[in-house]
């Protein structure tokens, strides 16, 4: 990817979350409450991303953790390389989703899918971008 041609820089905001695909939704949130005291939210499933969701709070940031929903579900075939489980992607906020898009896909990213932002877990719009082009690393963008 070329650098900022110009343009600001600054376009992600905080971090909103680390998510881990995990084999056992409910026995990674028992780890999360009992073994390390923190507040977890109730298993939410999302079909339209094939995935089930439970947040960890911090103080500065969330832990997403994803279990499996249906066979066509993008956590199986992770759970699949990956056991045991381990770092899905990261979720960073940006203020214009479209804005954001855009920007990335003139300097050479690719987003998945059709490019068409979906409604995420937390009521808001996300896209992903390709992991080959972040280092390896499946990010998520959300609209702050």
């Amino acid at each position: 990817m070329d650098g900022n041609n110009g343009e600001e820089t600054g376009m992600i905001g905080r971090l909103n979350h680390v998510a881990i695909a995990v084999p056992d939704l409910e026995a990674a949130a028992r780890l999360y409450r009992e073994v390390l005291g923190a507040e977890v939210s109730e298993a939410v499933a999302q079909p339209e991303h094939g995935v089930v969701t439970v947040f960890v709070t911090l103080a500065n940031t969330k832990i997403e953790l994803l279990g499996v929903y249906g066979e066509e579900s993008p956590i199986a075939r992770f759970l699949e390389r990956n056991p045991s489980g381990g770092i899905h992607h990261i979720c960073l906020e940006v203020d214009d989703i479209a804005a954001a898009r855009d920007r990335l896909v003139r300097q050479g990213a690719r987003v998945l899918g059709d490019g068409a932002p979906k409604i995420g877990a937390h009521g808001k719009p996300v896209l992903f971008l390709h992991p080959k082009d972040f280092m390896g690393t499946l990010i998520e963008l959300e609209e702050a």
